[in-house]
């Protein structure tokens, strides 16, 4: 915990810049019946039957200090699929970083391996020279930023039926878009020194002789 709680109390640097990165699956789902459209004084109205059209999965790559974010959405979560994002993390989005400090929980596909099934061993190499990796601890996924704007695009872009991939995405993208338009950042405050006082009980005990 204090390891990653340390990265956050580092000064922004545009060359190692602190990235955060979740996912999230989601069932798309379809109506069964034509919603009916909303009209003066009545809201549109769709009926509780619903038809589960398979599931998709949301990345959520966002960088806190620059207020910036974006959903990458894809119809599987394989090693495979993480390894892609890391590319495309570092290729394209950061490529004139030096390091891209990596936050990101514990999940069995976040590992170093899952580069190496994805790409061959020097190419897998030279992505994970440009990584600096740190892992929030065992149950304790709250303190990865990724999982905060998880939970914002739910509310927000997820609170309605989408029955496509494509749809999702489409929608994704806007939200992103307009979030990142905003400016809108996260003040963390959560710090080592509260860490101490707020979950003492949580460290051993040390007694002195």
């Amino acid at each position: 915990m204090e390891d990653v709680l340390e990265v956050y109390q580092r000064p922004y640097n545009s060359k190692y810049p602190q990235v955060c990165i979740d996912e999230q699956a989601t069932q798309l789902i379809g109506e069964t019946k034509k919603p009916i459209a909303a009209k003066p004084g009545q809201p549109a109205r769709h009926d509780y039957e619903y038809e589960r059209l398979g599931t998709a999965v949301n990345f959520m790559i966002t960088e806190p200090l620059a207020g910036r974010r974006k959903v990458n959405v894809r119809a599987t979560r394989t090693a495979i699929d993480l390894a892609q994002e890391i590319k495309e993390l570092l290729d394209i989005d950061y490529p004139y970083a030096e390091k891209v400090i990596l936050i990101w929980d514990n999940l069995n596909t976040h590992v170093p391996a899952s580069l190496y099934k994805a790409f061959e061993p020097a190419e897998a190499r030279r992505l994970l020279e440009r990584l600096e990796i740190h892992y929030t601890p065992k149950h304790g996924s709250w303190l990865n930023v990724a999982e905060i704007e998880l939970s914002v695009f739910t509310r927000q872009c997820l609170n309605r039926r989408i029955d496509n991939i494509e749809t999702l995405r489409s929608e994704a993208k806007a939200w992103a878009e307009q979030r990142n338009a905003a400016q809108i950042g996260v003040d963390w405050q959560f710090t080592n020194d509260k860490a101490r006082i707020k979950l003492k009980s949580l460290y051993p005990k040390i007694k002195m002789k």
